[in-house]
């Protein structure tokens, strides 16, 4: 599946995304027709080639031609417009639906993060006119660009440098990271970094919430194009651009791949039933799977080997509960990329009754079928035969389900 690593080395902003995304080879033309089909006031788009730091790339720009306010008394020239405005100035345009959807999903989380700092309901937030139009821009156009070169995945980069200091805005003077970008990047690994300088402007933690599917290491992916965008200013100590690769990932869709945490804890004074014990409270505590191997360990003793396979969020709960459910004094944690069959029940008729057989899919195509035992344990009770004539007639079933 086409797949979007998003490297923010120098922050992001919706510019920079922009910039990026032409870079990678977005056509200018067609995002500006795309564009053209916002009924907003007049602005003119522009991308030019620059260097940050010795990196060069491609910087966007966004021109927005003021009215002259004695001639032209708009509603909004004076509050500039309100997230209600803009979501229906999207709607009505003639954009796809897919981004219309993203574009006003972007959006809306924006206005929810400011509404929350001033304090006022979400489609009720001004955007104040220069700066309305420059977001729209930038919000419908990543959108726009994202969907024309086909990108299915976007992961981004963690932790997040967000610089630091203060910016003057509209509101006055702004704490950096704004208030807004903070409220937009909870939950995500973020640091300040060295650079005094805003790096992540809400707009651009806003896309990120918006499109990136997780935060983290670039995950396996033949790169095949490189785009940078160009940040507004050099920054004294790094370059300010956003590095964005374009590839395909190994893996099918998510539900096919996943990613585990593998943790374990060698034993070698531990009691059969102690490690039984341990094993149900792991399971029940959200482990996906538990098992333990036989090992020698040093001065020739033999141990046990305990692992737990959990979702990352899970790991740190369940290596707590390992270390004060059992003699160990440490637990290792490794992740683990996961490919999985899309499983599905599928329920059979056999001479026994009906039987359900779990079904392993791989994109899209069975690749697996096999009868569960339980089914068949319990149809073999009823029919007063042996377990395996059972999964005999199901196994025999189960084949005809294979394309």
């Amino acid at each position: 599946m086409k797949c979007l690593y998003l490297d923010c080395v120098g922050g992001i902003s919706g510019d920079m995304l922009i910039g990026a995304l032409i870079d990678l080879g977005l056509d200018l033309k067609a995002l500006r027709r795309e564009l053209a089909k916002l009924a907003l006031d007049e602005f003119e788009i522009s991308a030019a080639r620059g260097v940050r730091q010795g990196i060069s790339g491609t910087k966007f720009d966004v021109a927005v031609h003021k009215h002259d306010h004695h001639h032209h008394h708009h509603e909004h020239d004076h509050h500039g417009r309100s997230f209600n405005d803009i979501q229906r100035l999207i709607e009505s345009s003639k954009l796809s639906a897919e981004v219309k959807r993203r574009a006003i999903g972007a959006f809306r989380r924006l206005a929810v993060a400011e509404g929350k700092i001033h304090g006022v309901a979400p489609e009720k937030v001004h955007f104040h006119e220069v700066g309305a139009v420059d977001s729209i821009v930038d919000f419908v156009g990543a959108c726009i660009g994202l969907r024309a070169l086909g990108v299915e995945r976007v992961v981004a980069s963690a932790p997040l440098r967000t610089g630091f200091g203060f910016v003057d805005c509209a509101h006055g003077r702004f704490p950096v990271p704004a208030p807004a970008t903070v409220e937009l990047l909870k939950g995500v690994p973020t640091f300040a970094g060295d650079e005094e300088a805003e790096l992540i402007t809400p707009t651009g933690a806003a896309l990120l919430r918006e499109f990136a599917a997780e935060f983290g290491p670039m995950p396996p992916m033949a790169v095949r194009a490189v785009g940078y965008g160009l940040g507004s200013r050099n920054l004294p100590k790094s370059p300010n651009v956003l590095r964005a690769l374009l590839g395909d990932s190994a893996v099918g869709d998510g539900r096919e791949s996943d990613r585990v945490a593998v943790l374990e804890t060698n034993l070698d004074d531990v009691s059969a039933q102690v490690l039984g014990d341990v094993m149900d409270k792991a399971l029940a505590a959200g482990a996906l799977d538990v098992f333990h191997t036989p090992i020698q360990m040093k001065k020739n003793r033999p141990g046990v080997l305990l692992s737990v396979l959990c979702a990352p969020a899970d790991a740190d709960r369940l290596s707590r509960l390992l270390l004060e459910n059992t003699t160990a004094f440490g637990v290792r944690r490794t992740d683990a990329q996961r490919l999985k069959l899309d499983r599905e029940i599928v329920v059979v008729k056999t001479a026994f009754g009906r039987i359900e057989v779990k079904v392993g899919r791989l994109g899209g195509r069975i690749v697996s079928a096999s009868p569960e035992f339980e089914s068949c344990k319990s149809a073999a009770a009823k029919a007063k035969v042996p377990v395996r004539r059972v999964l005999t007639a199901a196994l025999a079933e189960a084949e005809k389900l294979y394309d």
